[in-house]
């Protein structure tokens, strides 16, 4: 009976951690990625759409990526959405192509980013506390019910714990990662 709360616990807990590992890809480091663009949205057709479902992003050298709208009208569209999104890059309108240099942040930004980094941590890390407090409402529930035994619920509440320092330690080795990379010349 444990388990089943451990098992619902261990899938709930790992929704934060794969948001977190999305939100890091989006994080701007020296190298150019996909990733930086992926999700940026653009007003297109009249609604806002992921970049990625308009253009394809590629990129051709480790500082530079390429945006290759599908529809070359959409061009004006998703050079003002880059611009816009605070990112500290400029895009350049190349035929029907969109290139973007991607400069090494500066001193400033790498720190402004690490400290993105460590502030999407700590609302990851605070997802996993939120599941580790509605896992042990559940076992409190029904130890108030009988439906468990003391000692199981002792068990259960233990194996939870264990969890939450699992997943909070996996979300501090992302971090830790992610900021030495920001703050890396």
């Amino acid at each position: 009976m444990p388990s089943e709360y451990t098992k619902t616990a261990k899938v709930e807990m790992a929704k934060p951690i794969e948001y977190y590992q999305k939100e890091l890809r989006g994080i701007r480091t020296g190298r150019a990625s996909t990733a930086l663009l992926e999700y940026l949205k653009v007003d297109a057709y009249g609604s806002s759409c992921d970049l990625r479902d308009i253009a394809a992003v590629s990129v051709p050298e480790p500082t530079q990526l390429l945006v290759k709208p599908f529809d070359p009208s959409l061009r004006s569209e998703i050079s003002k959405a880059i611009e816009s999104a605070d990112l500290g890059l400029n895009p350049m309108s190349e035929g029907d192509a969109i290139r973007i240099n991607v400069p090494p942040p500066s001193a400033d930004r790498r720190s402004q980013l690490a400290v993105q980094v460590r502030k999407l941590a700590e609302e990851a890390k605070v997802a996993i506390r939120n599941e580790r407090r509605d896992a042990i409402k559940h076992i409190d529930a029904d130890l108030k019910d009988k439906s468990i035994s003391e000692d199981d619920a002792k068990r259960a509440k233990s194996e939870i714990e264990d969890l939450t320092k699992d997943r909070v330690g996996e979300i501090d080795t992302l971090c830790d990662k992610k900021v030495a990379e920001v703050e890396q010349l």
